[in-house]
């Protein structure tokens, strides 16, 4: 197994709104009406959002063997040192392999932050699971209108 985090290039946008769309499925599905979660993702995700974020802020991708599986967007830094991570998504099929914490481990090597920001959906156990496990710690809870649905969100944050 050949894992490489690695700056995302302008040829892996398509891939990346693929995992982004089956992760969020995946992981929304039963939490988010799906058709909530497309709008989102279309918006999100599309060629223009994901350009601009490409150029604007850090964006890695994982490739495992060649194959693009996951990703993770974090915000620039702020002047407290801290950083935002608003996006880490695997393809499901590569869940559990130790690639979202090499996805982390990259932005906090690379950015060099004191805190890193995360809002995790509260029914999201995977999420809230994970982020737990890398020493995140629960700052906020409060509740965010999502397109209408009302999402409980949990805020977390990393002290390096």
């Amino acid at each position: 197994m050949k894992l490489l985090i690695r700056k995302m290039k302008k040829e892996d946008m398509s891939k990346v709104t693929k995992i982004a769309t089956e992760s969020w499925h995946g992981t929304y599905d039963g939490i988010i009406p799906r058709i909530i979660q497309d709008n989102f993702l279309s918006q999100a995700y599309n060629s223009k959002m994901l350009e601009i974020r490409y150029l604007q802020t850090p964006f890695y991708v994982a490739e495992l063997n060649g194959e693009i599986v996951g990703f993770a967007n974090y915000s620039n830094i702020n002047n407290d040192r801290s950083i935002e991570l608003s996006a880490i998504y695997l393809h499901p099929c590569y869940k559990n392999m130790g690639i979202g914490s090499e996805l982390l481990y990259k932005g906090i090597q690379e950015l060099k932050a004191e805190l890193i920001y995360v809002n995790v959906e509260t029914a999201n156990d995977i999420g809230i699971t994970f982020y737990n496990a890398k020493g995140f710690q629960i700052v906020d809870e409060f509740d965010d209108d999502f397109d209408g649905h009302i999402l409980k969100t949990t805020r977390m944050v990393l002290k390096i």
